[in-house]
């Protein structure tokens, strides 16, 4: 290489090589199935946070966080001396990314750390909230983490200024990388007042947020507090706010409950133009040491803190909990006015006797009290009004509303109540958790469970039937909320029995079948059985009996003690976002729409925790298996359909076939004999990557090679075994 060549090279960043994705945007991402690898994290392959932190004092935790809210320091000043507003933001916003589309967001993974979410314009200056933390995290090091301190040291907030909360748990685990796999939005400048994720307008009355998004624009958390696209429409604000907050898994009464009980405490910080400020964490220079946002203005923090533009609190008492948010917003008339950041925002026409706010410094004025759109919302919305007026009038309503709401908003990313450590859990279970009943009596031991294999295998069920059934239950598992899975056995109830592909693949039918096994197995006494445990057992089963129909002795791991939920423990507005659109697993998609099935199908096996090769192996055995949904035969490449064999990728991956598009759109394939022309076998875009893309090529060309077949089957039993075993949070 020449000095000069090798000069220009050695100028050059990482972010300026060229990136496979730069060079083809269309190709498929498998980075998502490699993420978390145990070398990524600091602590090793051993590290178990939820054991870490049973070695905590977590009252000595808990003053240490407490102590933390009354110390101000001058690098950053507490306004009234209270921390309390700024780590309730921070906490609110940690978890407020939550969306019950995908499940992703949410506060369970320590993610505010890096970016995009920590140079967010929504989450400016919350910088300083997390380095405020630091000496309490080196103090407890890895037996806690950053994702649990980050919204404990909000509850603990609220706790601190008079709020009794629900109660808190622990457990999240941290990540030790950004999670770039989720879509924020089309848009490629932040707060961007097109509306590129909408569809429809407010004039027409049918404006529509795209899916998964929740928040309003690129940045926010939520809604744009001036209104929608800074437009100062309390009414339109109202309608971003309802969606946004439904989408963020709230009801009507739980978003007033929140922004009341959330506004009660701190302020708004706009006291300065933005011409004052420096780039985000993410952009500044090093050595600014991952700060962000730096303020040229005077001091540049405490009376002159530049955050959301708009400036002023909402009550007259910011640090401690009272009905005056309520108070103040009914006891006055309200006009639009600027802050000094140039924001819109709302002050009274006159402040009555005792809604001044105290200065928020020592020399600093009172000021009026200061409200946003979206707060002119919750008494201009006729819906929100009138649980505002109820709240007003009833304050030990409110203060029962915003505890259940705030906890819901901290610990809904986290899946059910056995999932929650720590000595501050509430006794008391929530709808929304998905909660199944515990195990009681005796559990099926290996007799029983070999006599139920041999009593299922000869029920008049077959074994695709048995194996359609166990995925069906098991496949609606999501690992970004941890919602989903067999146990519980919901797949027999609304809405689950009525969903599309459980009916296309007679779901029902042998769930009627298993129930009438379950009842003559239990009636004989002795340990019993769940629907949900037979269930996953049955297609354990029919696979082992399709691996010993193609030579191969296996036994698959199963592990008994699941439970049934009843229809009255299931919240069935929430479990229809679990509904698959589309399974590649199973050759199953709704309907065609703008993003490729074999992009639909990393998503699903990042869900369900799997890695690419039990991912490869799964497709290959599923479909000789016979497991789509629907008889049409796309990719059951075998002429022994219903044993485990590596057929997929041996017929696949044969140079004897080509292969040709039916139709424009290029979602069905057909395989030709390329001497005689004869129709060999049908594909979809889901079994044809894995002949196309490299890596998958890869793999399926070891599965399809010499010995190839036991390391096929060998991922698919351990690939099986995840996704059946995904939900057992009992067994960690």
């Amino acid at each position: 290489m020449s000095d000069s060549l090798s000069a220009e090279w050695g100028s050059l960043t990482s972010a300026e090589f060229q990136s496979n994705e730069k060079w083809w945007p269309n190709s498929l991402n498998l980075r998502i199935l490699h993420q978390n690898h145990p070398d990524s994290t600091p602590f090793g392959p051993e590290y178990d946070y939820r054991k870490a932190f049973t070695g905590i004092d977590v009252d000595a935790l808990t003053r240490d966080v407490d102590a933390l809210m009354t110390d101000s320091q001058d690098w950053w000043p507490a306004d009234w001396g209270h921390y309390g507003g700024f780590f309730i933001r921070m906490s609110w916003h940690a978890a407020g990314t939550y969306r019950v589309s995908d499940g992703r967001g949410g506060g369970g993974t320590g993610a505010q750390r890096y970016a995009p979410l920590n140079s967010w314009p929504d989450n400016g200056n919350l910088d300083k909230a997390r380095r405020l933390l630091l000496p309490i995290k080196q103090k407890y090091g890895k037996q806690i983490s950053w994702a649990d301190l980050f919204v404990f040291a909000g509850n603990r907030a609220l706790e601190t200024m008079g709020f009794r909360t629900a109660g808190f748990a622990f457990g999240r685990a941290d990540i030790w990388a950004p999670e770039d796999d989720i879509y924020w939005g089309p848009e490629n400048e932040w707060l961007a007042v097109h509306d590129e994720r909408y569809t429809g307008s407010f004039e027409d009355g049918n404006r529509v947020l795209d899916n998964p998004l929740a928040a309003v624009q690129m940045g926010l958390i939520y809604v744009n507090p001036e209104g929608p696209n800074g437009v100062p429409d309390a009414l339109k604000s109202a309608q971003d706010i309802r969606e946004t907050f439904g989408r963020m898994a709230m009801n009507d009464e739980e978003t007033v409950a929140l922004t009341v009980g959330g506004h009660t405490f701190g302020k708004m910080h706009g006291a300065v133009t933005p011409d004052h400020h420096g780039p985000e964490p993410e952009g500044a220079g090093l050595a600014d040491q991952g700060f962000g946002w730096a303020n040229k203005h005077e001091k540049g923090l405490g009376e002159y803190t530049l955050t959301s533009g708009l400036e002023g609190a909402w009550t007259p008492t910011p640090t401690q909990w009272d009905n005056k948010y309520l108070e103040t917003i009914f006891s006055h008339e309200w006009e639009l006015v600027h802050s000094p950041a140039g924001a819109q925002q709302w002050q009274p026409t006159e402040v009555k006797p005792g809604f001044m706010v105290p200065p928020v410094a020592e020399g600093a004025p009172e000021t009026p009290p200061t409200m946003s759109t979206a707060d002119m919302a919750m008494i201009t919305d006729p819906a929100y009004l009138e649980i505002s007026k109820r709240f007003y009038e009833n304050p030990d309503q409110l203060a029962d509303a915003f505890a259940k709401a705030w906890f819901k908003l901290l610990h809904r990313d986290m899946g059910p109540a056995n999932r929650y450590i720590g000595p501050q859990v509430p006794s008391e279970e929530f709808l929304w958790q998905d909660n199944v009943p515990a195990h009681e009596g005796p559990m099926i031991g290996d007799a029983e469970i070999a006599e139920l294999k041999s009593t299922l295998l000869d029920s008049g069920l077959s074994g695709a039937q048995l194996i359609k059934a166990a995925w069906a239950s098991a496949s609606t598992y999501r690992r970004t909320d941890y919602r989903g899975g067999a146990n519980g056995a919901r797949i027999r109830l609304s809405p689950m029995s009525d969903w599309d592909v459980n009916v296309a693949s007679g779901v029902n039918e042998v769930i009627s079948k298993l129930e009438q096994v379950q009842a003559d197995f239990n009636g004989k006494g002795g340990p019993q059985v769940s629907l949900a445990d037979l269930i996953v057992l049955g297609g354990t089963a029919a696979v082992e009996a399709a691996a010993k129909a193609a030579g191969h002795d296996i036994e698959v791991p199963f592990e008994p003690g699941r439970t049934d939920a009843t229809q009255e423990n299931t919240d069935v507005d929430s479990f229809q976002w679990l509904e698959p659109k589309a399974d590649g697993f199973r050759n199953y998609v709704q309907k065609m729409g703008a993003v490729p099935t074999e992009h639909l199908l990393i998503d699903k096996a990042f869900m369900l925790n799997l890695t690419a090769p039990q991912m490869t192996a799964l497709i290959g055995g599923l479909r000789v298996l016979g497991a789509n949904v629907g008889d049409e035969g796309y990719g059951e490449f075998t002429d022994r359909k219903g044993q485990l064999t590596n057929d997929f990728f041996v017929n696949l991956l044969d140079m004897r076939t080509k292969w040709a598009a039916v139709g424009e759109a290029e979602d069905v394939f057909e395989g030709r004999d390329r001497t005689s022309g004869d129709l060999k076998w049908k594909a979809t875009r889901v079994d044809l990557v894995f002949g196309a893309n490299s890596q998958l090529r890869a793999l399926a060309e070891e599965f399809a090679a010499a010995g190839g077949e036991e390391d096929m089957i060998r991922h698919f039993v351990d690939g099986w075994f995840v996704v059946m075993h995904n939900d057992r949070f009992d067994l960690d």
